[in-house]
């Protein structure tokens, strides 16, 4: 079982300051900006987090809201240290890291920071003397500057953006680890490294270089080396065979982004092999192998595998001295054979390959890890998943890193659906499924496509609502709500949203249903009915919108008013009319308009004869057993509490409906099984004292006959808790109670 341990205190902490940032840490100066106690000094292992966090909340997290001056916090290094964070996407601009320029960072990674411009540039010069770790991957504006700043802008002139061509890194003399991945295409490459002097780390992921010899100044450095989509030549490769420090090299490639004149031969990788002696790690994924470097399925026996080099069936890797700590395989061939001389392999053949593949790519390479997350989307629809906590784990972090991905969007959610169903349910923490629906969450607000919609709202089937949920209560809400929007979704996702919204609002307390209410819900099912009925289609979203309705009416009296003000009464007549046949719709209207019925204030609106006459023809119905039936007394019964003064009508006659009343209760079977749920008793239980309605009072004494009779473990007790046997002692005594509900009673 997954750990359901709770967060370590620091986190907890962490998050619980960047919630309440004005009540803990900061106060308000002049009512509108944030600034930090004068009291207060944090250390770096605390502001990091507090920044790498706040980061991730923002990213993450619909609810937290980004704070325009929140870096200005960590602007003054006497009362707060910063050394190593990590900053993505748009929140960050130019402004942000001038804030923190008197900070001495060690490590700076920006990921994807687009709003960055050339005045950033000039700011990471603040950090030379003391950063190590640096990541620009991404940043695509950060070598752009306006072309005239301060001048004027109009639409028929808007500023230009030039290419910053004069910037190096010098003075950047501790610089070890450098990432300029996706970078931005015109700036000279080998003059913006050359005054570093001891890289030991560089990715050049995306960038194209004719030559790269300038790399062998740091042959006696360079450990880790990324050329992720280089369309190498036999010049770049006999650049990189001088490498001889590396450790880690990649040349790894994105098989569908372009065409590739380079082909992977047996010779380059015997090269490589001879050549850099200290390789642990190397990723040739997405190379088409010019040659065959496999060695033929006779040297091999069936069911034989090694990590082994000498029985490596790549023969360049027989040569090697060690098994790779890390091979990259993914969409090669080579990924298929039986012994691979490394620990880990990324590839399609196994579960476990898929796996690695998706850990491996998931941050800086989205184009890659959709297909590999579609690949084990394969493995969960139709195999059984052997890790299923990682995979859960892997896919959860993807989703979160790419939410604007459209593809990791839809493959993502599409495996999520099979992870959590029941087969893997046992297995998983409540914090793991917690994690599985915030982020099925975030997909719905970020990505408005009706793939990630439906199967975002297919995975929340797979949880037990509302009680897997309440934590976001409001929020799935919200969203399935939107979702229902009548005129532009889709059948099968208005299907399932109802089914959802119905499920979110049966079993919760009355606060959650009338904050459900404010915010629209009664309104959108009328909607949704209102719809089915002009196409005269009584389907699944018709009868779910009226069971939905009953449920969130259910001991709501304002929900109940909504219903009626929003024309609610009209619309159950003209379903009545239009499907005369249909005897869930009729249960669950029936249902629905009992709830009303128990709101004494709303009963006035009841009393007409069109209404009366409906209700008083439904007891007669056999639909759905005894319910409709049931539930038209019910309703009836409620008016006829309010006594004979109330009936404000000459037809039908109250006695007349009386009569057909008792003559219904005669006929239901006292032993019938119920499709009903009670949460309380309470509203039958107010019929019971009293002798204005006797046959109110016996159509109450029934229903608590009958449901502690078929189901005494449930309702024994709720009976026994809410004051029932106290009551019905009483009923029996009054000389107004008829001689067959005192005998039901006793």
């Amino acid at each position: 079982m997954a750990s359901d341990s709770p967060d370590p205190l620091m986190t907890l902490c962490t998050d619980y300051c960047l919630y309440n940032l004005e009540g803990t840490l900061c106060y308000l100066l002049d009512n509108e900006t944030l600034r930090l106690h004068p009291d207060i000094f944090l250390p770096s292992e605390i502001c990091d987090r507090l920044v790498n966090e706040y980061v991730e909340l923002v990213n993450a997290d619909t609810i937290f809201e980004h704070n325009e001056n929140f870096f200005t916090l960590f602007s003054d290094p006497r009362s707060t240290r910063l050394a190593r964070i990590h900053l993505r996407e748009d929140i960050v601009q130019d402004q942000d890291l001038e804030a923190i320029r008197k900070q001495d960072l060690v490590e700076l990674f920006l990921t994807n920071c687009e709003k960055l411009t050339a005045k950033s540039l000039q700011t990471l010069g603040s950090f030379s003397p003391t950063l190590v770790s640096l990541s620009l991957f991404g940043c695509t504006n950060i070598f752009y500057e306006e072309e005239n700043p301060g001048g004027c802008e109009d639409d028929l002139n808007p500023t230009r953006q030039v290419l910053v061509k004069d910037f190096t890194f010098e003075g950047f003399s501790r610089l070890r680890f450098l990432n300029l991945g996706q970078m931005t295409k015109g700036v000279n490459v080998e003059s913006l490294l050359r005054p570093l002097a001891s890289l030991t780390a560089l990715d050049l992921s995306g960038i194209q270089l004719n030559d790269i010899f300038f790399l062998t100044q740091w042959k006696d450095s360079l450990a880790s080396l990324v050329l992720y989509n280089m369309d190498l030549c036999e010049e770049h490769v006999q650049a990189i065979a001088q490498l001889r420090k590396l450790r880690h090299l990649d040349i790894s490639r994105d098989r569908l982004s372009s065409y590739y004149k380079f082909k992977l031969t047996q010779r380059v990788l015997n090269l490589f092999v001879e050549n850099l002696v200290n390789l642990t790690s190397l990723d040739i994924s997405g190379h088409i192998m010019l040659e065959n470097c496999s060695s033929s399925s006779e040297d091999e026996k069936v069911g034989q595998t090694s990590i082994s080099p000498e029985m490596s069936s790549i023969t360049p890797f027989r040569n090697l001295k060690q098994p790779l700590q890390f091979l990259g395989l993914f969409e090669t061939s080579l990924c298929h054979l039986s012994h691979i001389p490394a620990y880990k392999v990324t590839g399609g053949k196994s579960e476990e390959q898929v796996l690695n593949a998706i850990e491996a790519y998931t941050e800086h390479r989205p184009e890659i890890t959709s297909r590999a997350i579609n690949n084990l989307f394969d493995i969960t629809r139709i195999e059984h998943c052997n890790q299923h906590l990682r995979a859960l784990k892997l896919v959860i972090t993807a989703l979160k890193c790419h939410k604007y991905d459209k593809n990791i969007q839809v493959t993502g959610s599409a495996t999520l659906f099979y992870l959590t169903n029941a087969e893997y349910r046992l297995e998983q923490s409540i914090k793991l499924r917690r994690q599985v629906v915030q982020v099925v969450l975030s997909g719905m607000e970020s990505y408005q496509e009706v793939t990630v919609q439906r199967n975002c709202c297919l995975t929340l089937c797979n949880f037990s609502i509302p009680e897997e949920v309440e934590f976001q209560y409001r929020r799935v809400n919200e969203l399935l709500l939107n979702i229902l929007n009548p005129t532009r979704q889709d059948e099968s996702i208005q299907r399932i949203a109802v089914h959802l919204c119905n499920a979110l609002v049966c079993q919760v307390d009355n606060d959650h249903k009338e904050a459900v209410g404010k915010m629209g819900f009664v309104m959108t099912m009328l909607k949704l009915i209102q719809k089915k009925l002009l196409d005269k289609t009584c389907d699944q979203v018709m009868e779910f919108s009226w069971s939905a309705l009953w449920n969130i009416t259910d001991e709501t009296p304002n929900n109940c008013e909504m219903f009626l003000n929003y024309s609610g009464m009209k619309l159950f007549l003209e379903c009545l009319k239009e499907f005369p046949d249909k005897q869930e719709l009729h249960r669950n209207m029936l249902g629905l308009l009992g709830n009303v019925a128990e709101v004494e204030e709303l009963r006035p609106q009841l009393m007409t004869s069109q209404f009366i006459s409906v209700f008083s023809n439904l007891l007669d119905s056999e639909a759905d057993g005894i319910e409709v039936s049931y539930n038209a007394c019910g309703v009836l019964s409620h008016i006829m509490f309010d006594g004979p003064e109330a009936w404000m009508i000459s037809e039908p006659r109250r006695e007349e409906v009386v009569d057909r009343m008792w003559a219904a209760i005669q006929r239901w079977d006292v032993n019938s099984r119920r499709n009903i749920n009670y949460r309380s008793f309470e509203p039958i239980l107010r019929l019971i004292p009293q002798g204005i309605s006797p046959v109110s009072q016996h159509w109450a004494t029934w229903a608590l006959f009958n449901l502690v009779s078929v189901y005494p473990d449930k309702y024994c007790p709720l009976l026994i808790k809410e004051g029932g046997l106290l009551l019905l002692s009483d009923m029996i005594k009054m000389a107004s109670a008829r001689p067959e509900t005192k005998e039901m009673g006793r």
